[in-house]
Protein backbone atom coordinates (compact mmCIF):
# COMPACT_ATOMS: atom_id res chain seq x y z
CA UNK A 1 0.00 0.00 0.00
CA UNK A 2 1.37 3.39 -0.97
CA UNK A 3 2.27 5.96 1.63
CA UNK A 4 0.85 9.47 1.42
CA UNK A 5 4.24 10.71 0.24
CA UNK A 6 4.27 8.13 -2.59
CA UNK A 7 0.75 9.11 -3.62
CA UNK A 8 1.72 12.78 -3.78
CA UNK A 9 4.91 11.91 -5.68
CA UNK A 10 2.91 10.00 -8.30
CA UNK A 11 0.37 12.82 -8.63
CA UNK A 12 3.02 15.53 -9.00
CA UNK A 13 5.02 13.40 -11.45
CA UNK A 14 1.91 12.93 -13.56
CA UNK A 15 1.17 16.66 -13.55
CA UNK A 16 4.71 17.41 -14.71
CA UNK A 17 4.77 14.69 -17.36
CA UNK A 18 1.43 15.90 -18.73
CA UNK A 19 2.63 19.49 -18.90
CA UNK A 20 0.47 20.93 -16.11
CA UNK A 21 3.66 22.55 -14.81
CA UNK A 22 5.69 24.30 -17.49
CA UNK A 23 9.45 23.81 -17.81
CA UNK A 24 11.14 26.44 -15.68
CA UNK A 25 8.02 26.94 -13.53
CA UNK A 26 8.56 27.25 -9.79
CA UNK A 27 7.03 24.64 -7.48
CA UNK A 28 6.68 25.46 -3.79
CA UNK A 29 5.79 23.27 -0.84
CA UNK A 30 3.11 25.42 0.77
CA UNK A 31 0.85 26.00 -2.29
CA UNK A 32 1.10 22.30 -3.21
CA UNK A 33 0.27 21.23 0.35
CA UNK A 34 -2.71 23.57 0.48
CA UNK A 35 -4.05 22.49 -2.91
CA UNK A 36 -3.77 18.81 -1.95
CA UNK A 37 -5.04 19.28 1.58
CA UNK A 38 -1.99 17.75 3.26
CA UNK A 39 0.86 18.88 5.48
CA UNK A 40 4.16 20.08 4.09
CA UNK A 41 6.06 16.97 5.25
CA UNK A 42 4.85 14.49 2.57
CA UNK A 43 5.06 17.23 -0.08
CA UNK A 44 8.67 17.94 0.90
CA UNK A 45 9.49 14.21 0.60
CA UNK A 46 7.75 14.00 -2.78
CA UNK A 47 9.65 16.98 -4.17
CA UNK A 48 12.93 15.49 -2.97
CA UNK A 49 12.10 12.25 -4.78
CA UNK A 50 11.24 14.07 -8.02
CA UNK A 51 14.49 16.03 -7.74
CA UNK A 52 16.44 12.77 -7.39
CA UNK A 53 14.68 11.51 -10.54
CA UNK A 54 15.80 14.62 -12.40
CA UNK A 55 12.33 15.98 -13.13
CA UNK A 56 12.81 19.11 -11.04
CA UNK A 57 15.84 21.08 -9.86
CA UNK A 58 16.31 22.23 -6.29
CA UNK A 59 17.51 25.78 -5.81
CA UNK A 60 18.54 26.74 -2.25
CA UNK A 61 16.09 29.21 -0.71
CA UNK A 62 14.09 29.31 -3.95
CA UNK A 63 12.33 25.98 -3.86
CA UNK A 64 12.13 23.81 -6.96
CA UNK A 65 11.97 24.52 -10.68
CA UNK A 66 10.57 22.15 -13.30
CA UNK A 67 13.54 21.04 -15.32
CA UNK A 68 13.79 22.17 -18.94
CA UNK A 69 14.40 19.26 -21.32
CA UNK A 70 15.68 20.12 -24.78
CA UNK A 71 14.47 18.16 -27.80
CA UNK A 72 17.70 16.20 -28.22
CA UNK A 73 17.54 15.02 -24.60
CA UNK A 74 13.96 13.84 -24.99
CA UNK A 75 14.77 12.01 -28.22
CA UNK A 76 17.77 10.38 -26.54
CA UNK A 77 15.38 8.99 -23.92
CA UNK A 78 13.22 7.54 -26.71
CA UNK A 79 16.35 5.85 -28.05
CA UNK A 80 17.01 4.28 -24.65
CA UNK A 81 13.39 3.15 -24.33
CA UNK A 82 13.50 1.57 -27.79
CA UNK A 83 16.58 -0.51 -26.94
CA UNK A 84 15.37 -1.56 -23.50
CA UNK A 85 11.80 -2.43 -24.48
CA UNK A 86 13.12 -4.22 -27.55
CA UNK A 87 15.33 -6.31 -25.27
CA UNK A 88 12.34 -6.94 -23.02
CA UNK A 89 10.31 -8.29 -25.95
CA UNK A 90 13.21 -10.46 -27.11
CA UNK A 91 13.46 -11.96 -23.62
CA UNK A 92 9.68 -12.44 -23.39
CA UNK A 93 9.65 -14.28 -26.75
CA UNK A 94 12.58 -16.44 -25.72
CA UNK A 95 11.05 -17.34 -22.35
CA UNK A 96 7.54 -17.78 -23.69
CA UNK A 97 4.41 -16.21 -22.25
CA UNK A 98 2.37 -17.79 -19.50
CA UNK A 99 -1.28 -18.45 -20.21
CA UNK A 100 -2.24 -15.60 -17.88
CA UNK A 101 0.10 -13.16 -19.65
CA UNK A 102 -1.20 -14.19 -23.05
CA UNK A 103 -4.80 -13.68 -22.00
CA UNK A 104 -4.05 -10.27 -20.51
CA UNK A 105 -2.26 -9.10 -23.64
CA UNK A 106 -5.05 -10.30 -25.91
CA UNK A 107 -7.53 -8.51 -23.67
CA UNK A 108 -5.59 -5.25 -24.01
CA UNK A 109 -5.49 -5.64 -27.78
CA UNK A 110 -9.25 -6.11 -27.84
CA UNK A 111 -9.75 -3.03 -25.65
CA UNK A 112 -7.68 -0.91 -28.02
CA UNK A 113 -9.49 -2.33 -31.06
CA UNK A 114 -12.86 -1.49 -29.54
CA UNK A 115 -11.89 2.09 -28.78
CA UNK A 116 -10.28 2.73 -32.18
CA UNK A 117 -13.14 1.09 -34.11
CA UNK A 118 -15.13 4.31 -33.68
CA UNK A 119 -12.91 5.97 -36.29
CA UNK A 120 -12.08 8.85 -33.98
CA UNK A 121 -10.84 9.30 -30.44
CA UNK A 122 -13.45 10.91 -28.25
CA UNK A 123 -12.34 12.78 -25.09
CA UNK A 124 -13.86 10.07 -22.90
CA UNK A 125 -11.73 7.48 -24.71
CA UNK A 126 -8.40 9.10 -23.85
CA UNK A 127 -7.99 7.74 -20.35
CA UNK A 128 -9.14 4.16 -21.16
CA UNK A 129 -6.84 3.98 -24.19
CA UNK A 130 -3.92 5.42 -22.25
CA UNK A 131 -4.45 2.92 -19.41
CA UNK A 132 -4.64 0.06 -21.92
CA UNK A 133 -1.34 1.22 -23.44
CA UNK A 134 0.36 1.36 -20.04
CA UNK A 135 -0.98 -2.05 -19.01
CA UNK A 136 0.16 -3.63 -22.27
CA UNK A 137 3.71 -2.25 -22.09
CA UNK A 138 4.01 -3.13 -18.38
CA UNK A 139 2.86 -6.69 -19.02
CA UNK A 140 5.49 -7.09 -21.74
CA UNK A 141 8.18 -5.75 -19.41
CA UNK A 142 7.12 -8.17 -16.68
CA UNK A 143 7.14 -11.02 -19.21
CA UNK A 144 10.78 -10.26 -20.00
CA UNK A 145 11.77 -11.84 -16.69
CA UNK A 146 14.49 -9.20 -16.24
CA UNK A 147 13.60 -6.72 -13.47
CA UNK A 148 16.37 -4.33 -14.56
CA UNK A 149 14.74 -3.78 -17.93
CA UNK A 150 11.55 -2.56 -16.28
CA UNK A 151 13.45 -0.50 -13.76
CA UNK A 152 15.50 1.38 -16.35
CA UNK A 153 12.50 1.85 -18.65
CA UNK A 154 10.71 3.44 -15.70
CA UNK A 155 13.59 5.90 -15.33
CA UNK A 156 13.35 6.78 -19.03
CA UNK A 157 9.61 7.26 -18.59
CA UNK A 158 10.34 10.05 -16.11
CA UNK A 159 11.52 12.26 -18.96
CA UNK A 160 8.59 14.45 -20.11
CA UNK A 161 6.93 13.31 -23.35
CA UNK A 162 8.93 10.06 -23.38
CA UNK A 163 6.65 7.91 -21.25
CA UNK A 164 4.27 5.32 -22.67
CA UNK A 165 1.79 7.04 -20.38
CA UNK A 166 1.73 10.05 -22.69
CA UNK A 167 -0.30 10.00 -25.90
CA UNK A 168 -0.43 12.96 -28.30
CA UNK A 169 -4.19 12.88 -28.69
CA UNK A 170 -4.43 15.58 -31.35
CA UNK A 171 -2.37 13.67 -33.91
CA UNK A 172 -4.42 11.91 -36.58
CA UNK A 173 -6.50 8.84 -35.77
CA UNK A 174 -4.44 6.95 -38.37
CA UNK A 175 -1.25 7.54 -36.37
CA UNK A 176 -2.71 6.02 -33.21
CA UNK A 177 -4.25 3.22 -35.26
CA UNK A 178 -0.82 2.39 -36.67
CA UNK A 179 0.66 2.42 -33.18
CA UNK A 180 -1.94 -0.05 -31.95
CA UNK A 181 -1.32 -2.14 -35.03
CA UNK A 182 2.28 -2.37 -33.82
CA UNK A 183 0.95 -3.81 -30.56
CA UNK A 184 -0.77 -6.59 -32.52
CA UNK A 185 2.36 -7.42 -34.50
CA UNK A 186 4.64 -7.34 -31.45
CA UNK A 187 2.45 -9.66 -29.41
CA UNK A 188 1.98 -12.02 -32.34
CA UNK A 189 5.77 -12.28 -32.70
CA UNK A 190 6.21 -12.94 -28.98
CA UNK A 191 3.53 -15.64 -28.95
CA UNK A 192 5.29 -17.29 -31.92
CA UNK A 193 8.57 -16.91 -29.99
CA UNK A 194 10.16 -15.07 -32.90
CA UNK A 195 12.79 -13.27 -30.83
CA UNK A 196 14.40 -11.16 -33.54
CA UNK A 197 11.09 -9.96 -34.95
CA UNK A 198 9.67 -9.19 -31.50
CA UNK A 199 12.71 -7.08 -30.61
CA UNK A 200 12.80 -5.28 -33.96
CA UNK A 201 9.09 -4.47 -33.94
CA UNK A 202 9.21 -2.99 -30.45
CA UNK A 203 12.27 -0.91 -31.29
CA UNK A 204 10.46 0.44 -34.36
CA UNK A 205 7.31 1.06 -32.30
CA UNK A 206 9.09 3.26 -29.77
CA UNK A 207 11.24 4.89 -32.46
CA UNK A 208 8.11 5.85 -34.41
CA UNK A 209 6.61 7.40 -31.27
CA UNK A 210 9.75 9.53 -31.03
CA UNK A 211 9.38 10.61 -34.66
CA UNK A 212 5.77 11.66 -34.05
CA UNK A 213 6.85 13.64 -31.01
CA UNK A 214 9.68 15.34 -32.91
CA UNK A 215 7.31 16.32 -35.71
CA UNK A 216 4.92 17.88 -33.19
CA UNK A 217 7.52 19.33 -30.81
CA UNK A 218 7.42 22.95 -31.96
CA UNK A 219 3.63 22.99 -32.03
CA UNK A 220 3.51 21.64 -28.48
CA UNK A 221 5.98 24.24 -27.27
CA UNK A 222 4.09 27.03 -29.03
CA UNK A 223 0.83 25.86 -27.45
CA UNK A 224 2.47 26.10 -24.03
CA UNK A 225 4.04 29.47 -24.72
CA UNK A 226 7.56 28.05 -24.80
CA UNK A 227 10.40 28.35 -27.28
CA UNK A 228 11.48 25.04 -28.79
CA UNK A 229 14.96 24.16 -29.96
CA UNK A 230 15.62 21.84 -32.87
Amino acid sequence: MQTLSQQITDKLRGLILHGRFKPGERIEEIPIAISMGVSRTPVRAALATLASEGLIDHLPKRGYLVRVFELDVILAAYEVRAVLEGLGCRNAAQRGLSEAQTQKLLQYLNEGDRILAKGTLLPEDHEPYQQMNVNLHNTLLEASGNPWVGRFVEQANHIPYTSDRIVLWDVSHEVILRSHGDHHRIIEAIIKQDTARAEGLMREHVYYAGVIFKNNFQRLMDARGLAGNE
